[in-house]
């Protein structure tokens, strides 16, 4: 069983620079971590790739050779790995016994809420090669000072959450620089829980641009609130303790935490309903466990 990271979001949301991050962060905790570049447009890689899909398909020729733009260029490289996932597998096979994996996907949010090439290969990969992956969607922090971009934002989740069908983890990402494109109108709080959204109205009928939009922005808003899926985590990615915290999180959602039990149902219970305050740095996960049903016990 295998254990990974689908990572997700639009163009500048900090995703290469999370699997960099994420990656180090996760080598320091002993796990071997191989990072999988599925991104054709991303040529100037921060981390060690161990899988690269220019070996396979290049953005530039397919522009070229199609006569595509960058968003056509990338639906057809996502449809023609699709078409070669044998050549994905081969890949992954030496890796699946012992790392986890780290797929670094494009930043075309059409992709995962509209078109079925990302999803497909994604789930070819989870059925033949038992893979427990969570999706990692970044979301810039920044969008959260402008409440039209907020709600942009929060349809966007949603609609990746519902058409990947994967434990899901939303990130508001770059949390740390948040502060410099000016004063949120609510707490932070009220962002990441995503709150009655009802409030943000008055705020978008200030804009002349959205007042004429008040009812169908009224009608969005009630379909979020009332899928009830979408909240956000926090991320700074160079924080240690920030990076922790949504770690603990990604283990819990694909069940990596329940990787070296061999227990029953009411002792998993135990642990996922426990709460996260142990120190993540200092113990090793068999150690983790121990601590949590002596915890219990007392």
């Amino acid at each position: 069983m295998v254990f990974g990271q689908v990572v997700i979001g639009s163009p500048g949301s900090g995703k290469t620079t999370y699997c960099n991050g994420m990656s180090q962060f996760l080598s320091l905790l002993g796990r071997k971590v191989a990072v999988v570049n599925l991104d054709p447009a991303n040529d100037a890689l921060p981390y060690e790739c161990a899988i690269n899909i220019e070996d396979l398909i290049k953005l530039s020729d397919v522009m070229t050779e199609h006569s595509l733009g960058p968003n056509g260029g990338l639906v057809y490289c996502m449809d023609y790995l699709e078409k070669n996932i044998d050549w994905l597998e081969e890949k992954l096979k030496p890796l699946i016994e012992d790392h986890y994996l780290l797929f670094d996907f494009p930043g075309q949010v059409e992709l995962f809420f509209l078109h079925s090439n990302a999803r497909s290969v994604i789930n070819k990969l989870i059925k033949k090669l038992n893979l427990r992956l969570t999706a990692v969607h970044l979301i810039d922090a920044h969008l959260c000072c402008d409440p039209g971009k907020y709600v942009s934002a929060l349809l966007l989740s949603l609609s990746t959450m519902l058409h990947l069908e994967l434990p899901h983890i939303n990130v508001l990402s770059k949390i740390d620089l948040i502060e410099n494109y000016g004063n949120l109108a609510f707490n932070l709080d009220f962002y990441t829980d995503v709150q009655d959204l009802s409030y943000l109205q008055h705020h978008l009928e200030q804009d002349p641009r959205s007042a004429k939009y008040r009812k169908l922005t009224k009608e969005l808003c009630d379909v979020i609130d009332d899928f009830g899926l979408v909240n956000f985590s926090t991320l700074d990615i160079q924080d240690k303790e920030s990076v922790g915290n949504l770690v603990k999180l990604i283990d819990k959602s694909n069940g990596y935490i329940f990787s070296s039990i061999d227990s029953s149902t009411v002792e998993f219970s135990k642990i996922a309903a426990a709460p996260l305050d142990w120190d993540y740095y200092r113990y090793p996960l068999p150690v983790l466990l121990v601590f949590l049903f002596v915890k219990q016990d007392f």
